[in-house]
């Protein structure tokens, strides 16, 4: 934790100073006014003609769900895509990994973009589920990806710079990132931000920003009791380490309402909050929570260990190190918001207020402690649909497949924006493409 809060700070430091230009792929400095961007009309132009097929990419990925660690044909499917698109592409990074490579016609800036690819484990759906199953949009997702790599490469002679597009896989099991990051990769493609979008419970097409908040990160911890009555121990300490939570796991719909509105609240009862989760298991008590602000680990470390050390001769045991939250620069969210308010409407876009969900986590937060970025939520919940079609992991989850090209529109205009601009986020000045149009941190 001391590592992610350390590097994140120097990242803000960069941002105060007004870092300068950003170095290309070449080695030389890039300057503005390298010809105009991609123009937004064109990127829609190009997907009008591709969404029909997008969406059929996604159905084929769903119909093949493939859990953590296990997606060789979803792999596959990616690079004869980005192939046919004309990048070059590497597998087999990090696993099941893929890589592709867009190169553009002018000089600018290497800018990166995520999917993940792998479906739900069972035993991660929320009431169980008989096999691995896409209840969490990663089909969505790549799809997405593929369509702005597959626009982009119409447009090449327009695109400055380099997109790296990494298809990550085994995000559920919070293991591909670190495989795909201990390759190299960032280095080797010498990337200098990274984007990524995820579904949300909003309405179809509207997007949401989170500005300074992202995902919590987890600590788990195990309590084990001693003496005879060891199991009535762990029993009650389960109870009274479950009153540590500030918000309850949801049992409706309605539950379900109540945490978006929260998470879009400023200073609502999100804004800070301890999720917690203790099962009694004989004389033992395995604890997983997660929390907000990311500081309040040590806090939460210590009520445990006061809860579990006033039951003579208990031990508490802290396994690891907490996974880290995923904090999402705010300035770069802003001006993130401001480029997709010009590109699809003001009301295109929501801002969050809160770590959301607050029982969820990312391991997109391990490119964040690395590089500037983006993480934003894609509206996917069709008008009138019950709200557990579009909330990840219920198994009623059934994504509007409109909103696939809303993404690709919108993720493509902001990529090839990202290229073409000399100053990168945490730094530089004007235009959309600075960050003069953001607020600071």
């Amino acid at each position: 934790m001391e590592r992610t809060l350390s590097r994140r700070t120097l990242l803000a430091g960069a941002a105060g100073a007004g870092a300068g230009a950003v170095w290309g792929t070449a080695g030389k400095a890039v300057a503005d006014g390298w010809g105009q961007p991609v123009a937004q009309r064109a990127v829609d132009a190009e997907v009008a003609r591709l969404k029909r097929g997008l969406i059929a990419l996604r159905r084929d990925i769903h119909r093949h769900p493939e859990g953590p660690g296990q997606e060789q044909r979803t792999a596959g499917v990616v690079a004869r895509e980005l192939r046919a698109a004309g990048l070059a592409v590497t597998t087999g990074v990090g696993g099941h990994g893929v890589v592709g490579v867009l190169r553009g016609s002018r000089p600018g800036r290497t800018v990166a973009y995520r999917a993940d690819m792998d479906a739900v484990p069972p035993e991660d759906i929320v009431g169980g589920g008989p096999a691995p199953a896409h209840r969490c949009g990663h089909d969505v997702h790549t799809a997405v990806a593929i369509g702005i790599a597959q626009v982009l490469a119409r447009l090449r002679r327009q695109l400055a710079g380099s997109v790296v597009f990494l298809f990550q896989p085994a995000e559920e099991s919070l293991s591909g990132a670190r495989a795909l990051i201990d390759t190299g990769v960032l280095e080797r493609t010498r990337v200098t931000e990274i984007h990524a979008l995820h579904c949300g419970p909003l309405p179809v097409g509207r997007f949401a920003v989170t500005p300074g908040f992202g995902m919590p990160g987890q600590d788990k911890a195990e309590v084990t009791a001693s003496g005879p009555d060891a199991a009535d121990a762990a029993r009650q300490l389960t109870a009274e380490i479950g009153t540590l939570a500030t918000v309850a796991l949801p049992q409706t719909p309605a539950d379900l309402e109540r945490i978006v509105a929260a998470a879009q609240s400023p200073n609502g009862p999100l804004a800070e909050f301890v999720a917690v989760q203790a099962q009694a298991q004989k004389a033992k008590v395995r604890v997983s929570y997660r929390c907000w602000p990311p500081e309040r680990y040590l806090e939460v470390r210590q009520h445990i260990h006061r809860l579990a050390t006033s039951y003579p001769g208990a031990g508490v045991d802290f396994p690891a190190d907490p996974f880290p939250a995923m904090v999402c620069p705010e300035r770069d969210a802003h001006v993130l918001a401001h480029h997709l308010r010009r590109a699809l409407g003001r009301d295109a876009v929501t801002e969050l207020h809160a770590a959301f969900p607050p029982f969820s986590g990312e391991d997109f937060a391990l490119y964040l402690d690395r590089l500037p970025g983006t993480f934003t939520f894609l509206g996917v919940r069709t008008p009138g649909a019950p709200i557990t079609t579009s909330y990840p992991h219920y198994p009623d989850f059934a994504p509007d497949e409109r909103a696939i090209s809303v993404g690709v529109r919108a993720m493509a205009g902001w990529i090839a924006d990202r290229t073409h601009w000399a100053h990168g986020l945490h730094g530089g000045s004007g235009g959309v493409g600075g960050i003069g149009s953001g607020s600071g941190r």
